[in-house]
């Protein structure tokens, strides 16, 4: 009698993983709630600074009367860039969010006679007149936002009775040092320069802690 060799049996199939879709859909929800939250809590944290700043007065607008060129007065400079928002002097974490102003957006920047026009696609436009100018400088942060060591053109202005920093970086940065020196030669700008002692050129802060800035005062003849 022949002996057949055993025929092996077929091996057993492993019985597919069985995927537990409502721990994940539990997962998903639940990360889901949580990025909502942190979401609230930021809109809420914005709206509770809104209100503190309430006092701000409304931002002030272009002039009717515009030139040939349909800007306020007889166009000096003019930059495209970025607005990265704008706090209390001399305070480079303190926010302003009133009237918009805490919202970065891209930028048209134009230097009159009359003053400074702030253009945001997107966002609100304003307008800074030249009697509110007090002066520019370089520096490397603002509301949160830090850049390379002289990245940021820093223009204060008074609105309200408050001294106000706002932000701009030029999409090409060596724009920035002929709009410090433009502005810092108004009249305005000038005196308030001067009694600040600040360079029109240098950062405020000190050689240890750039990011270390002295509050901005309003008295002299700037004022």
């Amino acid at each position: 009698m022949v002996h057949l060799p055993p025929v092996p049996l077929a091996a057993e199939q492993k019985s597919a993983e069985v995927t537990d879709w409502a721990a994940r859909a539990g997962w998903v929800v639940g990360l889901l709630l949580f990025i909502a939250l942190v979401y609230w809590l930021m809109r809420q944290g914005w709206k509770w600074r809104g209100s503190l700043q309430s006092a701000l007065p409304e931002l002030p607008t272009a002039p009717a009367t515009a030139g040939t060129d349909g800007t306020a007065g007889t166009a000096t400079l003019a930059l495209t860039g970025r607005y990265h928002g704008s706090t209390t002097a001399g305070q480079w974490l303190d926010r302003i969010v009133a009237h918009g102003l805490g919202a970065r957006s891209r930028v048209e920047l134009t230097l009159t006679d009359a003053g400074v026009e702030v253009v945001r696609p997107g966002a609100n436009d304003f307008f800074i007149p030249a009697a509110q100018l007090r002066e520019a400088r370089l520096d490397k942060g603002i509301a949160g936002k830090v850049l390379a060591e002289g990245g940021l053109l820093i223009i204060t202005w008074e609105h309200g009775g408050t001294l106000i920093d706002s932000g701009f970086r030029s999409d090409r940065s060596a724009e920035h040092t002929a709009w410090v020196e433009a502005v810092n030669s108004l009249p305005h700008a000038a005196g308030s320069a001067t009694d600040t002692g600040r360079s029109a050129t240098v950062p405020a802060g000190n050689a240890t802690d750039p990011m270390k800035v002295t509050p901005v005062t309003t008295e002299g003849p700037a004022r």
